[in-house]
């Protein structure tokens, strides 16, 4: 893979657009993303928005970033893959759980109707909701909970992401999702190596389930009574 040359363009109107193009070129496309569409939004969502102004500069970098709290953004490229796995459709209502920074649900606003984004960890949801809305993402809504619960009240989703990992998929998640849906969501025991499954439910309301990826992520939590 060629080096990417980290440094800004002061000069530009958006001084990262040179560092977003790169990283969708040199850390996406390059290991088999294809779909054009979830390119375009890793091209146009500004991940340094979504991250600590002190690392800014590493925003585009190939690696997750932490965010506070013990959590992190993720690596692009696994946002991008995630993303693409759960084939997103212009008029999908997607469930995201994990909000942290909100960059997820960004890239997901580009793709889909509605984001649904449920966040344990209350100053994080409000830190996302904030940024969300300063950045214009209006199809978005956010709200502090446990995601392990999914959000009933919208329920059925098309399209179910999970950004922490829990040890068993949850039964709330897969009965909430609609028949032809797609769960995507990292499995696994917490410190080890998580297996990224796609779940897809047909028409007929069963489901089945493969592994794509090992994976790393921060485990999934239920809140404390």
């Amino acid at each position: 893979m060629t080096p990417v040359d980290c440094t800004r363009d002061e000069q530009s109107p958006d001084p990262f657009l040179r560092l977003r193009n790169a990283m969708v070129a040199d850390q996406i496309a390059a290991r088999g993303v294809r779909d054009p569409r979830v390119l375009d939004a890793m091209r146009s969502v500004p991940r340094h928005e979504f991250v600590p102004a002190a690392l800014q500069d590493d925003a585009y970098a190939d690696t997750p970033l932490s965010i506070g709290h013990g959590q992190t953004i993720s690596q692009p490229y696994i946002v991008a893959l995630m993303t693409e796995l759960a084939r997103p459709a212009p008029t999908d209502r997607a469930l995201e759980v994990g909000t942290g920074s909100g960059y997820q649900a960004a890239v997901l606003s580009r793709l889909v109707a509605r984001v649904f984004s449920i966040e344990l960890v209350e100053p994080l949801a409000h830190s996302a909701a904030s940024t969300l809305q300063r950045l214009g993402f209006a199809n978005v809504t956010v709200r502090g909970g446990d995601g392990y619960f999914g959000w009933p009240e919208e329920a059925p989703f098309d399209i179910i992401l999970v950004t922490a990992a829990p040890e068993q998929v949850p039964a709330a998640l897969v009965a909430q999702l609609r028949p032809g849906g797609r769960l995507v969501i990292p499995v696994g025991p917490l410190g080890d190596v998580q297996d990224l499954k796609l779940v897809e439910k047909d028409e007929a309301g069963r489901t089945t389930t493969r592994s794509v990826i090992p994976v790393r992520f921060v485990p999934m939590v239920k809140k404390r009574d």
